[in-house]
């Protein structure tokens, strides 16, 4: 099973949904397949023109390394040297902050991540959270 592109869009809804419930800022939200690759993103009006990267940085380097970003935060305090390799190893796109989230299904399979920037990170994460439990799937945070 993969995430499809009306999954992806509905996990982009969520996320905005949860954005505006709590009057965060603009967010950009990024959904990436278990491979990587961008299924959808949407950057919402007022949002600052490198959220992309952003955002894609947090659910890539979470797919990278098989931990969410939030986890990817408390290993760079421990050991700032190994996220710096891995960054540098998979070409920069490793943002180690909360929100970039892994995307499983009920049988805690891989389907993909999702990213989500604009706000202070844990109100990203939460973001990314509630998308993902819109499409009836299962966050992985840290």
């Amino acid at each position: 099973m993969s995430i499809t592109l009306e999954t992806a869009r509905t996990i982009i809804a969520g996320a905005r949904a949860a954005g505006a419930d709590a009057a965060l800022k603009p967010l950009t939200v990024v959904v990436l397949d278990a491979g990587g690759h961008v299924l959808a993103v949407e950057r919402e009006d007022g949002a600052s023109n490198k959220r992309f990267e952003i955002a894609f940085g947090k659910a890539h380097g979470a797919l990278a390394l098989g931990v969410g970003s939030r986890a990817l935060m408390a290993r760079a305090e421990q050991q700032s040297y190994f996220i710096a390799a891995a960054a540098s190893s998979i070409g920069g796109a490793l943002v180690p902050v909360p929100g970039g989230v892994l995307v499983r299904d009920d049988e805690g399979i891989l389907l993909g991540a999702v990213g989500v920037t604009g706000d202070t990170s844990d109100n990203d994460e939460m973001a990314a959270v509630a998308g993902i439990e819109r499409a009836g799937l299962a966050a992985q945070a840290d």
